[in-house]
């Protein structure tokens, strides 16, 4: 099977919705399957305002229907709402040809965030993006019923996994996080408005936080914050060892639609604090002992932070790790390939 997607997310950006995408290509071509990527390093491109490392492509209409025609695809997914989801739509609603797309970012929300005025303006732009989409690809129960609220569908759960090869409870705890005064308290992801960060670093808690990961917020907060401990984007196996390094793995953010670093802490046997907020709420369960029955805390989600904090710090590492096993990429694929659209027939364009 031949597969596009389309994705104005991609490296070197450092997000989940770039390691969900690189994860899924991977296991779709050790399947066999044919993919072509479309991405914005393919085109003449400029930093989006306030994101400086998303680039948006320009003038790509022409270039993405070239590259559409050529490959002749037998399913097409738009996983972005940026200029190369828009264009692919374009050429999908005119020659006929079925699509899905994804749904990873509240944009609305952080557009809102950034400007002051409200998301309910910037909605409507999103659900005429998906419209004609056969079907829209969410992590969650709740994000498909959020969407499905806002008219956006007919919706598909698309999970999302770990790489079990790199995040796992036997890594090595990276030693100058390990050696630093106890609890340790870690973030991971961009440092910027809508991840709330200011509401972690401000929490009065004993011990030390450190802060993986950069963005436009980052100066500021190091001012603002100089005892907390920036250590700047790290991936991979380094990534890993400070996950497993951590006693507890803080996420403020009240606007992401899963947060795969929660995954990934679990999986390092690294417990989750949170608010009780979608996202994590989706990973721990109300009860904050995941959704997969195994009866024990992985962490903990409470309106107040700090609460939350010291609750997640007495957690068993062990169920941590367990709960993190049920996702995988594998999975997340199945699921995938199970929400594409397939044409009637071999879809033909002429040349």
């Amino acid at each position: 099977m031949k597969i596009a997607i389309v994705s104005d997310a991609w490296h070197p950006q450092v997000n989940g919705v770039v390691r969900s995408l690189s994860s899924t290509v991977d296991v779709l071509r050790r399947r066999g399957r044919e993919v072509m990527l479309i991405t914005p390093d393919q085109f003449r491109s400029m930093p989006c305002p306030t994101y400086p490392e998303i680039r948006l492509a320009l003038g790509c209409g022409k270039g993405v229907a070239e590259r559409l025609e050529a490959f002749c695809p037998d399913a097409v997914h738009l996983a972005t709402e940026g200029p190369l989801g828009w264009a692919a739509r374009r050429w999908c609603v005119d020659y006929g040809m079925p699509f899905t797309t994804s749904f990873h970012t509240r944009f609305p929300d952080y557009v809102a965030l950034r400007t002051g005025l409200p998301a309910s303006l910037f909605w409507k732009p999103i659900r005429r993006f998906h419209a004609p989409a056969k079907r829209v690809m969410a992590a969650t129960a709740a994000l498909s019923a959020e969407l499905a609220g806002r008219e956006i569908g007919p919706i598909h759960r698309w999970p999302l996994g770990v790489d079990h090869s790199l995040f796992h409870s036997d890594v090595v705890p990276d030693p100058r996080v390990a050696i630093l005064p106890g609890p340790v308290m870690l973030f991971v992801g961009r440092v910027a408005v809508e991840k709330n960060i200011g509401a972690f670093l401000a929490v009065d808690a004993p011990g030390t936080k450190v802060v993986v990961g950069d963005g436009p917020a980052r100066v500021e907060m190091q001012r603002r914050y100089p005892e907390v401990r920036f250590l700047g984007a790290k991936h991979g196996a380094a990534l890993a060892s400070i996950y497993a390094a951590a006693d507890v793995f803080v996420f403020p953010s009240r606007t992401d639609t899963l947060g795969l670093v929660n995954l990934e802490a679990l999986a390092c046997g690294t417990p989750v604090a949170a608010y009780p907020v979608r996202g994590p709420l989706d990973i721990l369960g109300f009860d904050g002992c995941g959704l997969h029955r195994g009866g024990e805390a992985i962490g903990a989600l409470d309106k107040d932070l700090g609460e939350a904090i010291r609750r997640a710090l007495a957690v068993n590492r062990n169920a941590c790790a367990r709960e993190a096993a049920f996702y995988s990429w594998d999975a997340c694929t199945d699921a995938f390939e199970r929400g594409l659209a397939l044409p009637s027939r071999r879809m033909r364009v002429a040349a």
